[in-house]
């Protein structure tokens, strides 16, 4: 006998449906909560299937972010093989079916059957827990970052409408210093009304290293630009709060940001990979952190073409009698940190001629007359198979 325990994993709950052998179910699907006396229940019918076939029974579910989590929690606690099936083979599984149904009770039971239809199916080796924090941290700073970066463009509308020449002050119109010294002086009137000594006394307390020379020079360009501002005076009090609020937005997301960023690189310099991963010119320590968590163990993949479908970045193909594709998309399947990271690896590889090797690869898919993006995924292609290569060797890249 061969048993296996198909689950349909939701929120806070999982249907639950055993096989004995191929086409052989074993009672009635039932559910059980995500919880010490539900997870005890579901051990106890666990131990039931093996003590009838005599064999312990695999456990087969789809990956449902982090509802699964509970579950995954307690197999490994408990030593129980699992394997953790991609939500895209399992809905091609579940589309097999000629009647169109959709429950609980069915959807596990397609699951437990996907374990007898596909022979590759690998149980799932569980990433190490810094792995899995450094995913989370990496994760939450993209995800972060894309917040902060609506709200810069919110900021400047209304900048926009308040101080437009403000910009023209600071190098970085997005330094705490620029940032801080908005928050005292957000109209130009203000400016107008502040004598230039004050103002560089209050760039200087905004905590710039610089000398007073400096500051009073700033404060002379702000005096300068509030003089050449259309506003001479606000008539919306609710941008200036909508100023202030994004601003101090700003400057908070800054701080969480950096301090993401200081618990990432900490994390993973602690692995090996790291540094082997960075030692590919034009991907930094943000990119090499997000790439080797997005990968895990490369031991998981057994050929670079399989580590290339996982990052979603190989082409699809439409093919119908005599019919076939000339225009193939790639499929963007699998991880799509992974596959961001590498898009923005092979920018930064080619600009300012970084990497060599890659930007001669980008050169020549355009000179074979690829458009800009169909070379970029291109290169994305051939610096994944080289970072296979050199997890593999456990040995840097070689210029």
């Amino acid at each position: 006998m061969d048993p296996v325990i198909g689950l349909d994993i939701a929120k806070g709950k999982s249907q639950v449906q055993a096989f004995l052998q191929k086409k052989d179910p074993y009672k009635k699907s039932f559910v059980f909560e995500h919880n010490v006396l539900g997870l005890h229940d579901f051990h106890r019918f666990w131990l039931e299937v093996e003590e009838i076939t005599g064999r312990p029974p695999v456990v087969v579910f789809e990956s449902t972010g982090h509802y699964h989590e509970p579950v995954l929690q307690f197999l490994e606690e408990h030593q129980i093989v699992y394997y953790l099936v991609n939500p895209v083979l399992s809905h091609e599984a579940k589309k097999m079916s000629l009647r169109k149904v959709k429950t609980d009770a069915i959807d596990a039971f397609r699951l437990g059957e996907l374990y007898y239809l596909y022979d590759d199916l690998q149980p799932f080796k569980k990433k190490a827990v810094k792995i899995m924090n450094l995913r989370n941290l990496t994760r939450q700073h993209d995800a972060l970052t894309g917040t902060y970066l609506q709200i810069k463009l919110q900021f400047q509308t209304v900048l926009d409408q308040v101080f437009p020449e403000y910009k023209t002050v600071f190098g970085s119109l997005y330094s705490p210093t620029s940032l801080r010294t908005l928050l005292h002086y957000q109209t130009p009137q203000g400016v107008r009304e502040e004598t230039k000594e004050k103002i560089a006394e209050v760039i200087l307390q905004q905590g710039v290293k610089r000398s007073y020379g400096w500051a009073l020079d700033k404060a002379h360009q702000l005096k300068e630009a509030a003089g050449r501002d259309p506003f001479k005076r606000n008539l919306y009090s609710s941008h200036v709060v909508s100023l202030t609020m994004f601003i101090q937005l700003l400057l908070q997301y800054q701080r969480h940001l950096s301090k993401l960023l200081k618990e990432i690189d900490a994390l993973a310099e602690e692995f090996d990979e790291y540094k082997i991963i960075r030692s590919i010119p034009g991907i930094g320590g943000k990119i090499a952190a997000t790439i080797l968590s997005e990968i895990g163990d490369i031991d998981q993949f057994n050929h670079p073409k399989k580590l290339v479908a996982y990052a979603g970045i190989d082409p699809s193909v439409h093919e119908s009698g005599q019919f076939k594709a000339t225009i193939n998309r790639i499929t963007k399947r699998g991880s799509s940190s992974l596959r961001k990271s590498l898009y923005n690896a092979v920018q930064c590889g080619i600009t300012k001629n970084r990497n060599p090797k890659l930007r001669a690869y980008y050169d020549k898919k355009r000179e074979e007359g690829k458009p800009h993006k169909v070379a970029i995924i291109a290169c994305a292609n051939k610096l994944i198979h080289w970072i296979y290569a050199i997890l593999k060797s456990k040995k840097a890249y070689v210029i």
